[in-house]
């Protein structure tokens, strides 16, 4: 892939900038490319401290990666819709949607593999069959899965114009006071912790959330999130710019959680709606709150 270097962008290190321009690849991955050659500037390879300058223009070649063998594992899914092009599953905390470092069995792949057989659509490759968008591993609630390329090919263009209605639940640190309001920021990595992303207006992709207050509770409030895109850690970036991050966030909330018993934030992916892809019927499902998440509200009502 190539890159221009603009005018108006200033010198950084190579390393950075392309950091910068691949959110998705992290600072260190990029560092050994550049270190094995695979980056060159006005063909010229470079090492990692080197600055670019406006119309250097940058070659970085990106080797396919080894593929990995995903085995089906045996794991209950609570499945909320299916047919022969797609699945609703109702994802449950702590289950990671598809292998990765650190995760290569137990996750949502896993299971789908068992329960779908061949039957998963393979555009996203060996290690995401079936996945048309995800969610994080402490978020439940409703995901998409495509059993065949077709289908996958024709909700990822849903996506893409924002036209899939996704609403989630969550509760959130602090007394919001309006009754409703739109968080319009760009998101994109975090300047300094790679690992996070942040509202990043610079380096950023569009991002829109609109949320509206269900109940509120002395310290925190209940709310509704419906996401018109849907970046990376979208609903827990906006609502932690707002100075109301999630409660149980690990990431983008305070230090230290009030309920040490919870893992990750508190936010449930509750309803998904979509046009079928063979009916052409709009449909919509929703996916109940998991029990911890109920009865965190029932103590939070009972010591308002």
């Amino acid at each position: 892939m190539d890159f221009q270097v603009q005018p108006e962008e200033i010198s950084v290190r190579i390393d950075k900038y392309l950091a910068d321009q691949l959110p998705d690849r992290s600072r260190s991955f990029l560092q050994k490319l550049i270190s094995e050659g695979q980056a060159k500037v006005n063909g010229k390879p470079v090492k990692a401290n080197y600055k670019v300058i406006p119309g250097d223009v940058i070659r970085l070649e990106i080797p396919e990666p080894e593929e990995l063998q995903v085995r089906a594992e045996n794991i209950p899914l609570e499945i909320l819709y299916e047919d022969a092009d797609l699945l609703v599953v109702n994802k449950p905390k702590g289950m990671v949607v598809h292998p990765c470092p650190g995760h290569y069995s137990g996750t949502l792949v896993n299971a789908l593999l068992y329960h779908c057989r061949e039957d998963l659509s393979g555009i996203n490759g060996v290690l995401r069959p079936g996945i048309v968008h995800r969610i994080d591993r402490n978020t439940t609630g409703s995901l998409l899965v495509c059993k065949n390329d077709f289908t996958h090919n024709f909700l990822a263009e849903q996506l893409k114009v924002h036209s899939i209605t996704r609403k989630y639940l969550a509760i959130v640190h602090g007394r919001i006071k309006e009754e409703e309001g739109v968080v319009n920021a760009p998101i994109g990595r975090h300047p300094v912790d790679r690992k996070k992303m942040a509202v990043n207006h610079k380096n950023g992709k569009d991002a829109v959330t609109h949320y509206r207050v269900l109940e509120r509770f002395g310290k925190y409030t209940y709310i509704e999130c419906r996401l018109e895109t849907g970046r990376t850690h979208q609903i827990r970036v906006h609502m932690s710019s707002l100075g109301h991050p999630l409660l149980g966030d690990d990431v983008y909330g305070p230090g230290k959680c009030p309920f040490p018993w919870l893992e990750g934030q508190t936010l449930h992916a509750q309803v998904l709606g979509f046009i079928h892809p063979a009916t052409k019927e709009y449909m919509e499902f929703c996916a109940p709150l998991p029990d911890y998440f109920s009865e965190l509200l029932e103590r939070l009502r009972n010591t308002r």
